[in-house]
């Protein structure tokens, strides 16, 4: 068994000083970073808390009652998050996602959504403004968020045996509710809702052909994610990552699938559709089929710090920015020092990260920037 490594939790006001620079230069959507990738993504965590404890993600041995959860003072106010929301889409982001935890928790985030929801990028058009929940509570608050002006939703469900969800859940919650509440989604008005499966070996991946039927023909996309390394707390071990092409050929016996092409430039999740035209699934590969190359996502956590990786172990406190007095032009100016400087490739890196690479100190825990 693998051993369960305890996180040091990242302190709000402990991370990296973003430089400002001397000159400040207008806000330009098209700063690349040492790699050539653009700025186009933005996630933000709402709060570090969930109601489950996925042993994938938050494991119940590390996150108990005891853990050093982040104060709400600690927390980006609605506003503070508007604010970097706004100074974002001036750098060209498009797409923001919001996470958490589970950002349902966050009280009336609704309000938050429709702040967000009246930010426009420099053309002038809305953002695509979405959000990942477990749907525990997406019942209750479907409509709300889709009045609010949320566009999209995608749900985690890893199967559909209550057994092993709860096993993997850690907190007993049943398979039924989660499915009432994409029904909820759905009879909200929601067009657009996705279900994300993490596969881990020897705890799921008899579920593949079922959720692949549940879903097919329901308009709702299912996609199907490698286990990763993400955190320091999951115990994380190879032999539990079940490749996205052996979970393509499985579905393809079954029902067979032709590959598609991206929506669009950076999507991480590789397209297929069934051949009888009964929908599409995907799978994200992060493990064995990396996407760096041209990923276009920054990661803002909870207390304010920007991750330029899901898989970093420091960040830029821009929280301090923005409660220092710090102008909009300013902070846009640190944003682009800090890409321009980004050479993050975690994923492309992982078999050989060198023992120096470690002894910087444990990744940033999913919990805490969102997956």
């Amino acid at each position: 068994m693998v051993e369960k490594v305890i996180p040091i939790r990242i302190d709000e006001g402990k991370g990296l000083v973003a430089p400002i620079p001397s000159h400040l230069h207008s806000p330009s959507m098209s700063t690349l970073d040492t790699r050539g990738r653009l700025l186009r993504d933005l996630r933000i965590s709402v709060t570090d808390r969930c109601n489950f404890r996925c042993t994938y993600c938050m494991p119940k041995e590390v996150f108990n009652q005891d853990y050093p959860y982040l104060a709400h003072d600690e927390l980006l106010s609605f506003e503070e998050i508007t604010r970097l929301a706004n100074i974002f889409a001036t750098l060209g982001v498009e797409k923001i996602r919001l996470t958490g935890g589970e950002p349902l928790l966050r009280k009336n985030l609704e309000i938050l959504i429709g702040m967000l929801a009246k930010i426009q990028t420099p053309q002038g058009e809305p953002l695509d403004l979405t959000l990942t929940t477990n749907g525990s509570v997406l019942r209750k608050k479907a409509a709300a968020l889709k009045a609010a002006g949320l566009k999209r939703i995608t749900v985690s469900l890893d199967g559909l045996d209550d057994a092993v969800f709860k096993k993997m859940n850690d907190v007993d919650f049943p398979v039924e509710d989660v499915l009432d509440g994409i029904t909820a989604a759905q009879e909200a008005g929601f067009e657009s809702i996705k279900v994300n499966m993490v596969v881990q070996k020897g705890s799921n991946e008899h579920e593949i052909i079922s959720m692949a039927e549940r879903f097919k023909g329901t308009g709702i996309v299912l996609r199907f994610i490698e286990y990763m390394d993400v955190g320091s707390s999951n115990g994380w071990n190879m032999a539990e990552v079940l490749p996205s092409q052996e979970v393509i050929a499985l579905i393809h016996s079954v029902h067979p699938l032709e590959a598609i092409s991206a929506n669009y430039a950076g999507e991480v999740a590789k397209r297929w559709r069934y051949q009888d035209g009964s929908g599409e699934i995907g799978v994200i590969s992060s493990v064995t089929q990396a996407f760096c190359s041209d990923c276009s996502r920054a990661r803002i956590s909870t207390d304010g710090q920007l991750y330029l990786c899901l898989f970093a172990n420091k960040g830029f406190d821009f929280k301090s920015m923005l409660r220092s007095g710090k102008s909009d032009l300013e902070i846009a100016n640190a944003i682009m020092s800090v890409w321009s400087k980004r050479d993050d490739r975690y994923s492309e890196i992982r078999g050989s990260i060198s023992e120096q690479v470690k002894s910087l100190g444990p990744k940033v825990e999913m919990s805490y920037i969102g997956g």
